[in-house]
Parts: C-alpha cells; sequence; structure tokens
C-alpha cells in the first residue's frame, strides 16, 4: 500500500511539473491518462520457486500472468476502435519495454533529471573535498621528502590521511540521500555513488603516491644539482669573510665598501664562471627536428612545415589499407540511409587523443623545473610515440600507417608541449646558471660584507644568513599557499568552477556561442578534453587578474604574515630549548628547521658550510632574524603581481593544474555517432556509457547512405525508429535499435529510446550550415535538409535549453 502511494504520489508530481512546462491545467496522472493504483499496478512474484537450474516454476507467477492477461483482455474489450491486431501490436510493444530494462527505468522524467542533476553536483563536491584533503597531504609530505625527513611514500600511509575526511564525506552523503526532499528517487543511485566515491578516493591517493614517489628518485638525481649550487654559495661567504676582516677598521665609507665588495664579487664570480659552465639556451622543436631527422634519413626534416595533426578533418592520407582488409563495397538498393564518416577516422583520431594524453602525463613527470631539460626527454617522447603507432598497426586495425603520420604526430605533440617545457627550463634557469643564479644574490652577499667590515657579531651574521637562506622557500610557501587558497574560492565564487563538470560544459556551450568561432567549435568536438583544458586555464587566468588586487593580494600578504609568526615562534622555542639544555647553535639550528619541516622546504643541510661554533647569543640571534625576516617579507611582498604571482607559481601546484585534474580526470570516451561526451566522472569506469543529450549526428560527419547529405537525426530519436545505418565501410546494414550488434565501440554505449534532444545543437547547426557543409564537404541537402522550425531557435533559445537541461 506504501508502494503504490508514493508511485501515485509520484506520478501526480510528475504531471503537475510537466503540465507547468507545457503551460497546462492538469493536476494529476488521471488526468491524462486512465489510472487506477490500487488495480493498474501488478507486482510478480519470482520466476522460480527456489534456485535454478533444477527449481521448478513458481505457481504464483502463473497466477501473476493469467491476472494480468485478464486486466488487459477486460481493458480491450471495453475500448472503441481497437482491433485484434492493434492488441498485438501493443502487447509486442510491452514484452519488448520489459526485456529492454534499460529503457522501461531510464531516467527521462524531469523529476529524475532534476534529482540526478543536484546528486552530480553534490558528488563534485564530495570529490574536491576528497581532492582538496589530499593535496595538503601531497604539499605536507612534498615538504618532507625535499628536507629528506622522509625517505619512502606508502599508500596505507596517504589512506590513515585521508579517512578523517573521507568519514566526513561518507556522513555527509549518508544525510543527503536520506534526508533531501527527493530522497525516495535518489535511493536508486545511492549504490552507485556510493562506488564511484571509493573509487575516485582510490585514484586519488594511487596518484599521489606515484608523484611523491617521483619527486624521492628525483631528489636524488636532483642532489648533485644542489650541493654545486651549495658550493658556490658557501665559497663565496667563506671568501667574502675572508676579504670583508682584511678591510675591518680600514674601509671609513660605504663608497670604499662598495668598490670594494664590486671587486671581490666580481673576481669570485669569474673563478666560479670559469670552472662551471653556463646553462644555455635550448630550441625544443630544433631537437625534435634533429631527432626525427637521424630516424629517418630519407627524408630529413629542415624546417617547421608539418599538418598539425589535432586539426586534420581527417586520416585518409595517412593510412595504407592492408591487402586483407580491402573489400569491394557493393550497395544495394537499401531503403536505409545513414553511413558513418570512417570508422577508421573515429579509432585514429581516439589513438592520437590518448598519446596526447599519456605524453601529456610524460612531460609533467620529468619534472624539468627542478631537474632540467635534456634532448633525452624528446628522446623518450619520440620512442614512446614510435612504440605507440608500431603498436596500434600490429592490432587489429586493418591498415598501417604512412611515415608522415608519425612524423607529424611527434611534431604535433611537441609543439603543443613546447611552451610548457620552455616555461619550467626558465625556472630551471634562473635558479641554476651560475651568472643568473649569483646575480640574484649580490645584494644579500653586500649586506652580509657590510656586516663582516663594520665587525658585527657572529650571532648577527648567522641570523642574517638564516634569513636570506629562508628567503625563496618563504616565497615557494606563501605561492603555493595562495595557489590552494585561490582554488577553493574558485571552487566557490567563479561560476564556470563551482559545480560538477556538466555545468562547466553548459559554460563552455555559452562561451563558444558567444564568441561564435566555428575552429573552437570543432576543437570542441573532436578534442573535448584539450577543450576543457584550454578553457579552464582561461578561466584561472582572468579570475586572478580581475581580482588580483580584491582577493589574490590579500590572501598573499596573510600567509605571509602568518608564515613570520611561525618563524619567530620557532626561533624563540629553539632559544628556549638551547637555554634549558645548555645546547649550543647546532641544537638551535637543529630544533628551528625541525619545527618549520612542515611549512618550508628549509633544512640543516641548507647551512651546512656555513660557520657558527661560536655563535653563543642566541638572544641576539633572535633579535637578528626578527629585524632581517621583516625586511625580507616586505621586499617579497614589494614583488607581489599578475606577471610575478604566474611566474613563481610551483607547476605541480598551479590552480589551472590542479582544477584541470579535478574535472578532466573522468571518462572521454565519445559517441560513435555524435561525438556527444560520456558523462561518467571515473576515467575507466566499469559498465556503459552514457550522456544525458546526445547531439545531430551530421556534426560527427554522418551522412545518409549513397548520398553527400549529411544527417540532422539525434541518436535517441534513431535508436527509436526502424532504420538503418551502417558501421563499417560494407555493406552491411544494422538496424539503429539494434545498434549495440554494429561492433565493439557501439556495443558499449547506452543510447536510450526517446525524444529527448537539446535545441541548442539544432540552433548550432543552422547558425554554423555553411562551415559544417565546407569542413565535412557535404551538405544539408536532399534528406539531410535542415527543418524549417529549426530555424525559428534563437542564441537565447540555445542558452535557455541549456541552463533547463544541464
Amino acid at each position: 500500500m506504501e508502494g503504490r502511494r508514493r508511485l501515485q504520489e509520484t506520478l501526480d508530481k510528475m504531471t503537475k511539473l510537466a503540465a507547468e512546462e507545457e503551460v497546462c491545467d492538469e493536476e494529476c496522472f488521471s488526468d491524462v491518462i486512465r489510472f487506477d493504483v490500487q488495480k493498474d499496478v501488478k507486482y510478480f512474484a519470482q520466476l522460480w520457486e527456489g534456485s535454478p537450474p533444477m527449481a521448478p516454476p513458481n505457481p504464483n507467477y502463473c497466477e501473476n500472468i493469467q491476472e494480468l492477461k485478464e486486466t488487459i483482455v477486460s481493458h480491450a474489450s471495453r475500448s472503441h476502435g481497437m482491433r485484434l491486431k492493434d492488441l498485438k501490436d501493443r502487447i509486442k510493444d510491452l514484452w519488448e519495454a520489459l526485456l529492454n530494462e534499460r529503457f522501461v527505468f531510464s531516467f527521462r522524467n524531469s523529476l529524475e533529471i532534476s534529482a540526478y542533476g543536484k546528486l552530480k553536483t553534490e558528488y563534485s563536491k564530495w570529490s574536491w573535498i576528497l581532492r582538496s584533503a589530499m593535496m595538503e597531504t601531497e604539499n605536507k609530505l612534498h615538504i618532507q621528502i625535499e628536507n629528506e625527513t622522509i625517505h619512502e611514500v606508502e599508500e596505507t600511509g596517504l589512506q590513515k590521511e585521508l579517512k578523517e575526511t573521507s568519514e566526513e564525506v561518507k556522513k555527509s552523503m549518508s544525510e543527503f540521500f536520506e534526508k533531501d526532499r527527493d530522497a525516495n528517487i535518489l535511493i536508486q543511485w545511492k549504490t552507485s555513488f556510493e562506488i564511484k566515491i571509493k573509487e575516485i578516493q582510490e585514484n586519488i591517493v594511487s596518484e599521489t603516491k606515484r608523484k611523491l614517489n617521483e619527486i624521492l628518485q628525483q631528489r636524488d638525481l636532483k642532489k648533485k644539482i644542489d650541493a654545486q649550487r651549495t658550493h658556490h654559495e658557501n665559497t663565496l661567504l667563506e671568501e667574502s669573510k675572508k676579504h670583508a676582516l682584511k678591510l675591518k677598521g680600514k674601509a671609513k665609507d660605504e663608497d670604499t665598501v662598495k668598490k670594494e665588495f664590486d671587486l671581490f664579487w666580481e673576481h669570485c664570480v669569474n673563478m666560479i664562471t670559469r670552472h662551471t659552465p653556463s646553462v644555455k639556451d635550448i630550441d625544443i622543436m630544433r631537437d625534435v627536428r634533429e631527432i626525427l631527422s637521424d630516424i629517418n634519413k630519407s627524408a630529413p626534416i629542415k624546417d617547421n612545415t608539418y599538418n598539425n595533426i589535432f586539426n586534420v578533418r581527417g586520416y585518409s592520407g595517412y593510412i595504407v589499407f592492408k591487402k586483407s582488409g580491402i573489400k569491394e563495397i557493393v550497395h544495394g538498393k537499401i531503403k536505409s540511409f545513414f553511413s558513418q564518416p570512417s570508422e577508421d577516422d573515429a579509432e585514429i583520431r581516439t589513438f592520437v587523443n590518448d598519446v596526447d594524453q599519456q605524453t601529456d602525463r610524460m612531460i609533467q613527470s620529468f619534472n624539468i623545473a627542478k631537474m632540467g631539460y635534456n634532448i633525452s626527454c624528446i628522446q623518450n617522447l619520440t620512442r614512446y610515440i614510435k612504440n605507440r603507432v608500431t603498436k596500434h598497426q600490429e592490432g587489429p586495425a586493418k591498415y598501417v600507417f604512412r611515415n608522415e603520420f608519425f612524423m607529424d604526430l611527434v611534431l604535433s605533440i611537441c609543439k603543443r608541449a613546447e611552451k610548457m617545457i620552455l616555461d619550467q627550463y626558465r625556472m630551471f634557469r634562473e635558479d641554476n646558471d651560475p651568472i643568473l643564479y649569483l646575480e640574484k644574490k649580490r645584494n644579500e652577499y653586500y649586506s652580509i660584507f657590510q656586516k663582516y667590515c663594520h665587525g658585527a657579531t657572529s650571532a648577527a651574521i648567522f641570523g642574517e644568513i638564516i634569513c636570506q637562506k629562508l628567503k625563496e622557500p618563504i616565497e615557494q610557501s606563501v605561492y603555493k599557499k595562495c595557489a590552494r587558497d585561490l582554488m577553493d574560492e574558485m571552487r566557490s565564487n567563479c561560476p564556470s568552477l563551482n559545480g560538477n563538470r556538466s555545468n562547466l560544459d553548459k559554460h563552455i556551450l555559452k562561451t563558444l556561442a558567444e564568441e561564435k568561432d566555428f575552429e573552437k567549435y570543432i576543437s570542441y568536438i573532436h578534442n573535448p578534453r584539450n577543450h576543457f583544458k584550454s578553457f579552464i586555464r582561461g578561466e584561472v587566468s582572468r579570475y586572478i587578474n580581475d581580482k588580483f588586487n580584491d582577493s589574490v593580494l590579500p590572501k598573499m600578504k596573510e600567509n605571509i604574515e602568518l608564515l613570520q609568526q611561525k618563524i619567530m615562534r620557532a626561533a624563540h622555542e629553539s632559544t628556549k630549548h638551547v637555554q634549558e639544555n645548555r645546547g649550543d647553535a647546532g641544537l638551535w639550528l637543529k630544533r628551528f628547521t625541525q619545527q618549520l619541516s612542515d611549512e618550508l622546504i628549509f633544512s640543516e643541510k641548507d647551512l651546512s658550510g656555513v660557520e657558527h661554533d661560536d655563535v653563543d647569543d642566541f638572544k641576539l640571534l633572535g633579535d637578528v632574524i626578527r629585524e632581517e625576516l621583516t625586511a625580507v617579507m616586505s621586499d617579497i611582498s614589494r614583488r607581489f603581481n599578475t606577471k610575478t604571482f604566474a611566474k613563481k607559481l610551483d607547476c605541480k601546484f598551479r590552480p589551472d593544474k590542479l582544477l584541470i585534474d579535478h574535472f578532466c580526470k573522468v571518462c572521454w570516451v565519445q559517441c560513435p555517432f555524435c561525438k556527444a561526451t560520456c558523462t561518467n566522472t571515473i576515467e575507466n569506469h566499469g559498465g556503459d556509457h552514457n550522456v544525458p543529450f546526445h547531439r545531430v549526428t551530421g556534426l560527427n560527419g554522418w551522412i545518409y547512405h549513397k548520398t553527400t547529405n549529411l544527417a540532422i537525426s539525434v541518436c535517441t530519436s534513431a535508436v527509436a525508429s526502424n532504420r538503418s545505418f551502417y558501421p563499417t565501410d560494407s555493406n552491411d546494414a544494422v538496424l539503429w535499435k539494434e545498434y549495440r550488434t554494429a561492433g565493439e565501440r557501439f556495443a558499449n554505449w547506452s543510447i536510450t529510446s526517446d525524444l529527448s534532444e537539446l535545441p541548442y545543437w539544432k540552433w548550432f547547426v543552422c547558425r554554423f550550415q555553411k562551415d559544417l557543409e565546407k569542413y565535412y564537404s557535404n551538405t544539408f541537402e536532399g534528406m539531410g535538409k535542415i527543418p524549417e522550425e529549426w530555424n525559428n531557435y534563437t542564441e537565447q533559445d540555445a542558452f535557455d535549453s541549456l541552463d533547463k537541461y544541464i
């Protein structure tokens, strides 16, 4: 009885909602369809009595069947004008619907669409909470790795760090499913979303472990670079001290001190750089051409002339069919329509996008900002791409690639990555080119030189050196912390980034409509992942520029003040610890660096080689640190601006990169018919791919069979029809309603038979008709003539449909 009551309530709600949208007066379901909730709802017993295969049929099931039969015949006998043939067709439709459970239970009513959209928004919040907590842990462990306080990262440890946040998310999920006003609708997705959250948590943990272990491996390689830099600094410091002590009492004015320092500095820098080669400029594309020319000696690459593999319309010019794969195509006169643009094109485009994604991860793993650049980076990329191409064409593909495909693929990927590599290399050069690096340190050493000349105590000089050494770690920490704060702020305040992936997709589609740039639409349709990444970068950059003075700058100042307080507290507690334990400067330094080990990449090794044995006035040391730290913080704050902010951000903790990780580590498989992207938020999810709204198939180049007419059907209405399509370049047609039998890439898609269509894409087809026809070299004529009513859709109608359905 309770189940019947809820069903009646839900049907009435759906009717009322639909009536409001259609501007009708109906209040309940029975106003539309004659329906008695007590008589017209049937519950069936299990078919088997016990466990098959030995179990007999259940008599109750047979009775339920008989009862249903009698009800149907009774209704049919009272209807006017129904013939036995009509009854047979109705029974057949009912039977097919029952067999196709996905059709019966697909969420295509307004209430469920609304509830599901709300659930997706909450899911985005839950996953962000987990990711944000893991970022905090990752940053803390990254600092500890750099400070050499940990030497291994275990998955169990990361799970433990995430446990408290995980429990909070579970509690929030439970409350949402139990207390939301649509709880009775939401309950059907509770288990699947609990599994999704568990999977994303596992993915976040494993990804963090991978990144931290990469940092561990690179730390050992980086030691040599750091050791060389520290050696230069300590050499300068020691020589500076010796020279200054010689001048002690002789240099009466600042001009003399400055002149002596300039002579000393020039001499020391020349000595250091004479034996240390400078870091050279790099030319990424020159290295690429050189490597490709070595591989393909018969046709060396001499310039940057190549086809951008991501923008080509098709790949037919890149392939040669294997003999076993060639078929003579003979089509009879079949009253059926669709031919896909090219099965091979779709397959190759998917392959290209996957290689692009994997090589992007490889480039990130090179960590060029810390490790520097070597031509071996390009060699590794080229080797990987070569292996992928070879493996692909040795598989079931019925074609092999021409050599130009490999060449253009390598050149296109490297050209796309060129700016990122150069930006990271610039950061490396600033830190490691001896001339550039020492020039940055000149003022710091002059200050220490002055103090030596004027007879400052060891404690005063040691305090200044500590503050100078802290300058870079402080800057890194402030920018990292601000980047994380900014992400949380953008997730709250930036309309395009404050929801789930569908919300982001809606803003992208609105922006595309406003810009009316057909090339960007093609990028969105054929390379959605890259378009999403580009859009997120643009949104982050725009937000930082627009909000810098009002939001970014105050955050940075707040972070720098908090850090100054923590450093002074660490200095005070270290002094207290030394006095209580009658320790020396070594103990003070150990205690000081330990207290900052979770906040800053700063350890005792950063001061190895700096003499401090005779430091015994710890009160003076604290006073000097307080004074010098204030000057250091002021110097850092003075350089806060939008340009410096973008330049100083660590490539691993950039807001745009972390937001891309959040929104783009999802499924990107596209519908084989219309190119709509699967909306599942798990990258390698189980089960079928699906989207709430499909597009016009002509957007993917589909044409009506044996014509040059671009198709105007939408997948969801096509699979409800009796029409056919051609999944391959053969004469074998497949019924749309049996699309899953057309091959592997069709079989794992769930396309619901209904009339759900998004007016946005109809407006797009009308607005960019000529561009689409030129791009695909086919036309919207004949069977593909655009319906007159499509032309009535305005840009505002397109926007309204996005707001209404997405």
